[in-house]
């Protein structure tokens, strides 16, 4: 799943300060589903602030490490954290490129299959924008638009657009989508 405007608010920008970050209130009970049915939970995030200058790896690791033990708390682990530091349009090197690690790309879907064994018809990808919709669809997964975070904004386009990818569900945030998966792909 994606990070800022779905399981945690995307209202700082790029947050480079572990302080700011936090959950939304559903997201540890919607990760407890997840995790009590089996599936692995990674993170896949676009971080195109260490491109542009606006945070360094150091910033993004304190960060995760902060939702890391967030979403401890809850009594969840995370399999796994994914990002992708580029953008074309940054500023700073080696960064500042076009790479398949960014969303719809799907390097970080290439580097979570090189760890764990995971079946990506089987999977799903959640998140707010329409790049997870296409990495959801590169990778072969179910894709869940939530319309917490950029998603209404992005439904909107979706719907008075020709997309090239449309959400094979969409949501009101991430304890909906987690609960209507117990409910039908339990």
């Amino acid at each position: 799943m994606d990070r800022d405007g779905t399981i945690s608010p995307d209202e700082f920008g790029y947050i480079n300060n572990p302080e700011h970050y936090h959950l939304y209130p559903q997201t540890p009970q919607a990760l407890r589903i997840f995790s009590e049915l089996g599936y692995l939970i990674f993170i896949v995030t676009n971080q195109s602030g260490i491109a542009r200058g606006y945070l360094d790896l150091k910033q993004l690791n304190q960060v995760h490490q902060k939702m890391r033990e967030l979403i401890a708390d809850a009594g969840v682990q995370l399999d796994g954290i994914y990002f992708s530091p580029y953008h074309r349009d940054g500023i700073v090197e080696p960064y500042n490129l076009d790479h398949e690690d960014r969303k719809p790309g799907i390097g970080m879907f290439k580097q979570a299959r090189a760890e764990f064994c995971f079946d990506p018809f089987q999977s799903f990808m959640i998140g707010d924008r329409s790049t997870d919709i296409g990495f959801a669809h590169n990778s072969k997964m179910k894709s869940i638009l939530l319309l917490t975070g950029n998603g209404e904004e992005e439904f909107k386009q979706l719907v008075s657009s020709s997309a090239e990818y449309k959400p094979d569900f969409i949501c009101e945030n991430i304890l909906t989508a987690a609960e209507m998966i117990k409910r039908f792909y339990p």
